[in-house]
C-alpha cells in the first residue's frame, strides 16, 4: 500500500509537471521566443483559409514549426505556404523519401547503387603546351645486391626488391614472412594495423614464386607485400571502416584496387588503420601514431597507410597511380576525401600521390562522397627512380606560390625547368561551405540506415560524424545542388588560371585542399626536410617534425606532377629518412599515450 501510495504521489508530480510544461509550450507558441528559432502552431483561421474539410484537426496534425522552416533559411514564407508544404511534404514527399530509402538505403558504406549524377573532373579544353607523353618507364636497377639485415630489405624500394626476386637473391615468401615480423612488432606501437592477412599473404607470396619458377614476370609488383586501407574490402577478412557499429563486418567483395594489385602479382600482408568511418585518426582500437614522433597522431583518415610506410627509402610509381612505400609494408593503398591523403603524408614524413579524381577505381570502397572520393598513391617515401615518366621537365613552366618550399624551386630551377612566380585566381569564397555541404549530404545517403538505427550513439568520436551528419538532416536539396552550381563555378575559374603546366604550394593549407578536392586536381606531397620537435624529452631525442610541400598539377596530368617529384628527389634525400620509432635517444622513451593535439 505504501509503495502505491508512493506510486500515485509520483504520478500525481509528473502529471503536474507535464501541465507545466504544456502551458510554457502554449505561452511560448503564442508569444513568440527571442530567439533564432521559434515553433508555433497554426491557428484555425489558417487552416479555414486553405480551405481544409476539418480545420481543427488538420491543424492538430500540421502545426507550423517554424524552426524547421529556419534552419532551412526559409522564414521568409508565410504560415499559410508554411502549412501548405507541411501538408504536401506528410501527402506527397514522405511517401517517396520512404519508397526511395527502402530501395537503395538499406545498407550503409555506399558499397551499391551509386548516384548517376557523376562528378567529371576532366577539363574539356586545349591540349597544354608541349604536352608530355603519359607513358611511364619500368627501368631495371643493376648491380642490386641482396642488403645483410632484414631492416634493410625493408628499406629498399620496390624496383629494387623486385630485381632481388627476379634474381633469385629473395623469394617473396622470405620477403613476405620480413614484413609481417615488421608489422607484428610496431604495428601494436603505432595503432597502425587493424588485421594482418598472414595466411592469404603467404598463399600469394607462394604463387608468386611458382610464376617466377615458371619464367613469367607480371609487373614490377610481382611478389611485392602491400598493405590496404581498412575502408577496401578484401573476401574472408574484416573491413570495418573503423568504426565500432563494423567491426565484425566481413564483406564478400573484392575492390577494384585490390583485385589489381592481385592480378599484378602484389602480396596482401595487412589491413591497415583509418579513422573511425574515414574521419580523423581514432578508430574503435585506439588512435594511430606517427613514427617520428610517436607523442603525436597521425591525422587523417589514411592514418595507417601514412603510419606504417614512414620509415622508408623510396619506391617507383605506377601508371595506375594507386600506390606507396613503408618500413611496415613496401606500399599501400589509401583514399581522400578532404585531406585524408595529404595530411597524414605530412605529418608522417612521406610521399604520397593523391591522383586525378576517378583515375583509380573505387569499387569496394567505403563511400564518404562518390563526387569527392578519391582512391590513389597513398603514401610513399619517395616518387625517385632512375627513370620516371617520359617528361621532359625542361619544357614544363612550373609555377610557385607564396607558401611554396623554396628548395624545391630552386632544384627544379637547377633541373632546367621554367619556375615563375604564380597565383591561382578564383572569386568563389565559400569552398569550404560547398565542401562541408557536399560531403555530409553524400554520407549521410550511404549512413542513412546507421544514423536511423541510432549507431551513431556509438561513434569514437562524437564531435565529429554524429554532429556532421544531423546537420545535414536540414540541408534541402535545392541549396546541396546550389551549391554544386556553386562548385562548378569554381571549377571553371580554376581552369581558367591553371595557365601553367603545374605550381607547387603548402600541401596542407586548408584552402588547397578543399580546393584541390572539389576541383579534382592531383598532387604529389613531397618531403623536403626536418624540424625541432617543441616540449623535447632530451636534447637528443631523435623525434623530429617532418616538412613537406606539394606539386599540384591539372585533371589527368599525374605524370606532371610526378616528374617534378621525381626530378627533385633525384638530387635530394629527405624522402630517404628513417623514423627513430623504438631508437628515440637516451631518456626518451615510447610513451604510454600520445598527447593530443
Amino acid at each position: 500500500m505504501a509503495s502505491e501510495k508512493g506510486l500515485l504521489t509520483r504520478s500525481v508530480r509528473w502529471l503536474l509537471l507535464l501541465h507545466i510544461l504544456v502551458l510554457l509550450f502554449n505561452y511560448v507558441s503564442s508569444s513568440g521566443y527571442p530567439g533564432d528559432f521559434t515553433c508555433s502552431s497554426s491557428t484555425d483561421m489558417e487552416s479555414e483559409k486553405l480551405g481544409l474539410e476539418n480545420p481543427l484537426e488538420e491543424a492538430k496534425h500540421l502545426p507550423v514549426c517554424e524552426c524547421g522552416f529556419k534552419m532551412l533559411d526559409s522564414s521568409f514564407l508565410s504560415k499559410k505556404k508554411m502549412l501548405e508544404i507541411q501538408k504536401g511534404a506528410n501527402d506527397f514527399n514522405r511517401p517517396i523519401i520512404r519508397s526511395n530509402r527502402k530501395l537503395v538505403a538499406t545498407t550503409d558504406g555506399g558499397l551499391h547503387n551509386p548516384s548517376c549524377l557523376v562528378f567529371n573532373s576532366a577539363w574539356k579544353v586545349q591540349q597544354i603546351e608541349n604536352e608530355p607523353n603519359k607513358k611511364i618507364n619500368y627501368p631495371s636497377p643493376v648491380g642490386i645486391q641482396r642488403p645483410k639485415s632484414d631492416e634493410d630489405i625493408a628499406f629498399q624500394s620496390i624496383l629494387e626488391l623486385g630485381q632481388l626476386l627476379k634474381e633469385n637473391l629473395i623469394t617473396s615468401v622470405e620477403l613476405t614472412g620480413i614484413f609481417l615480423k615488421r608489422l607484428k612488432r610496431y604495428g601494436p606501437v603505432l595503432e597502425s594495423v587493424n588485421v594482418i592477412t598472414e595466411e592469404l599473404a603467404y598463399k600469394q607470396a607462394k604463387e608468386a614464386d611458382q610464376l617466377l619458377a615458371e619464367g613469367k614476370y607480371l609487373r614490377p609488383l610481382h611478389g611485392i607485400p602491400n598493405g590496404l586501407k581498412e575502408i577496401i574490402a578484401v573476401p574472408n577478412y574484416t573491413t570495418t571502416w573503423g568504426s565500432t557499429s563494423f567491426k565484425d563486418q566481413v564483406l564478400d567483395i573484392e575492390a577494384w584496387a585490390y583485385k589489381r594489385l592481385k592480378s599484378a602479382g602484389a602480396v596482401l600482408v595487412a589491413k591497415l588503420v583509418t579513422g573511425s568511418l574515414a574521419y580523423a585518426d581514432i578508430w574503435f582500437g585506439g588512435r594511430t601514431r606517427n613514427p617520428w614522433n610517436i607523442e603525436e597522431y597521425s591525422t587523417g583518415s589514411s592514418a595507417g597507410s601514412a603510419s606504417c610506410t614512414s620509415a622508408v627509402r623510396r619506391t617507383y610509381c605506377l601508371r595506375e597511380r594507386e600506390t606507396g612505400i613503408a618500413g611496415l609494408v613496401p606500399f599501400a593503398i589509401g583514399s581522400e576525401t578532404a585531406g585524408s591523403i595529404t595530411f597524414p603524408a605530412s605529418r608522417c614524413g612521406v610521399t604520397a600521390l593523391r591522383p586525378t579524381f576517378g583515375a583509380v577505381g573505387r569499387t569496394g570502397i567505403m563511400s564518404i562522397a562518390e563526387s569527392l572520393k578519391f582512391c590513389g598513391l597513398c603514401n610513399c617515401s619517395g616518387c625517385h627512380s632512375r627513370e620516371g615518366p617520359r617528361v621532359d621537365i625542361t619544357k614544363l613552366t612550373v609555377g610557385y606560390l607564396e607558401d611554396a618550399d623554396m628548395e624545391v624551386v630552386h632544384v627544379l630551377q637547377s633541373k632546367g625547368a621554367n619556375m615563375v612566380p604564380f597565383n591561382l585566381s578564383y572569386t568563389v569564397d565559400s569552398f569550404q561551405g560547398i565542401l562541408n555541404f557536399t560531403m555530409d549530404v553524400e554520407m549521410l545517403a550511404h549512413f542513412d540506415k546507421w544514423q536511423r538505427s541510432n549507431l551513431d550513439d556509438e561513434f569514437e568520436d562524437q564531435d565529429k560524424w554524429p554532429i556532421r551528419l544531423c546537420r545535414a538532416r536540414a540541408i534541402s536539396a535545392v541549396d546541396y545542388f546550389q551549391a554544386q552550381r556553386a562548385r562548378g563555378m569554381l571549377i571553371q575559374q580554376v581552369r581558367e588560371s591553371f595557365k601553367v603546366d603545374a605550381f607547387i604550394g603548402n600541401a596542407t593549407d586548408w584552402e588547397k585542399v578543399c580546393l584541390g578536392n572539389l576541383v579534382g586536381i592531383p598532387v604529389v606531397v613531397v618531403p623536403t626536410g626536418f624540424k625541432k620537435i617543441s616540449d623535447a624529452p632530451s636534447n637528443d631525442t631523435r623525434r623530429r617534425k617532418t616538412v613537406t610541400t606539394g606539386i599540384y598539377a591539372p585533371p589527368d596530368h599525374d605524370h606532371v606532377a610526378l616528374a617534378l617529384a621525381m626530378a627533385y628527389q633525384s638530387v635530394t634525400d629527405h624522402h630517404k629518412q628513417r623514423p627513430p620509432i623504438d631508437d628515440l635517444g637516451p631518456n626518451d622513451s615510447i610513451p604510454d599515450s600520445p598527447k593530443s593535439l
